[in-house]
């Protein structure tokens, strides 16, 4: 009654349970496990499994080693857990099965057999299997859009390059012929006539600005970066000494902090530094006391340089566009300016695989924040970690 009952109990189980004997001879199992390999294994040796049920390892697909079979195992007094595909010519169809197998002990701990429990797993490894396709698939689609990206971007680097280049000798008969009206018939010429003279003058002035700013917004796309291991801190010393006639007559205040050392382009950093400690020195002209701040700090646990300014600020509606080219956020008649500078900033720091950003505030200043990938505390940080 009490092995009917049992019988009845494991029949119930939704996994397959087998318990075999020292021998390797079958003591129990359910129903479960005849669903699974479509017949009990009762007349079988261990080491016949594999070859009569078609047992397979996953990876390779070659038959299951009986020695390493889990049930084997658990009678070498392991506990282990395994996957097994499992092809069976008695139920002609191929299914996926996890395998736990312990040890079955007496009561002075020696093991007597072994106790294995069978899941079929099939569903899960088929949207397993789905998932890594759709994984490869999206992969593929990324690689795909990422070389069709670049290769745009090398095309427009190139485009733009060409026309910048293009448009300097025109430039230059403009500014030419613009110079001898200047010098040999601006007396003759009617007041009208003068101002236009002077706003060709102007025009071409900025344009030949433009096209100079262009050509090394592309120059920065095409060169490859000079990696060394610099201080930050003489390059934006150095160049703070080299815009110091630009604001010559102003009052204007330049904390240089403690700044980081990095594996970087020293070059294309230090026109990051001129574009940005540039734009503090302009956006600060209307205070009668310019304060420009450049340092390193923490932002979201990564280190980061800014420059910070009590400048006219900006409205961070309009954040997204300040790293456009071409876009800007002030009128030319308050602020001269091409509307390149950041949009080269961000070039390089992208090269950099790094990232700039920007917060502000109309009329209480702003500050512009990046990172680099090679952003290190000291010498030799890199090297330890």
């Amino acid at each position: 009654m009490q092995t009917k009952l049992l019988q009845t109990v494991l029949d119930s189980l939704g996994d397959g349970l087998i318990v075999v004997d020292m021998a390797g001879r079958l003591l129990i199992w359910n129903a479960a496990v005849e669903n699974l390999i479509g017949a009990a294994p009762t007349a079988l040796a261990l080491n016949q499994w594999p070859e009569a049920l078609g047992l397979y390892e996953p990876v390779e697909c070659k038959t299951y080693p009986a020695e390493q079979l889990p049930m084997a195992r658990a009678l070498r007094g392991e506990s282990c857990e395994c996957e097994i595909l499992v092809r069976t010519p008695l139920t002609a169809k191929s299914i996926w099965i996890e395998v736990t197998a312990h040890p079955l002990k007496d009561q002075n701990a020696n093991v007597v057999g072994a106790v294995t429990a069978v899941r079929n797993i099939t569903q899960r490894k088929i949207s397993e299997q789905e998932i890594q396709r759709l994984h490869d698939e999206l992969e593929s689609r990324v690689r795909q859009r990422t070389a069709e990206l670049e290769a745009a971007n090398k095309e427009l680097e190139s485009f733009t390059y060409s026309v910048a280049h293009d448009l300097r000798a025109p430039l230059r008969h403009i500014v030419g012929f613009a110079q001898i009206l200047e010098e040999d018939f601006r007396p003759k010429l009617e007041p009208e006539a003068q101002q236009y003279l002077t706003r060709i003058q102007q025009g071409t002035r900025r344009m030949g600005l433009l096209v100079d700013e262009l050509l090394n917004l592309a120059k920065v796309g095409r060169q490859p970066l000079n990696l060394q291991l610099v201080n930050l801190a003489p390059i934006a010393e150095r160049v703070i000494a080299e815009l110091a006639p630009s604001h010559e007559g102003r009052e204007v205040e330049c904390k240089l902090g403690e700044l980081s050392w990095a594996n970087c382009d020293a070059n294309l950093v230090k026109q990051v530094f001129q574009h940005l400690i540039s734009n503090a020195i302009k956006y600060t002209r209307l205070r009668q006391h310019a304060v420009i701040e450049i340092g390193k700090t923490e932002v979201g646990g990564q280190m980061c340089i800014f420059v910070r300014d009590n400048g006219v600020g900006f409205n961070m509606k309009y954040v997204g566009k300040l790293f456009g080219v071409f876009q800007r956020l002030h009128r030319n008649e308050d602020f001269e300016g091409t509307g390149i500078g950041l949009a080269t900033v961000q070039r390089i720091i992208q090269k950099h695989r790094g990232r700039v950003w920007a917060e502000g505030e109309m009329d209480r200043g702003a500050t512009f924040y990046f990172t680099l990938k090679g952003l290190e505390q000291e010498p030799g940080a890199q090297e330890s970690k």
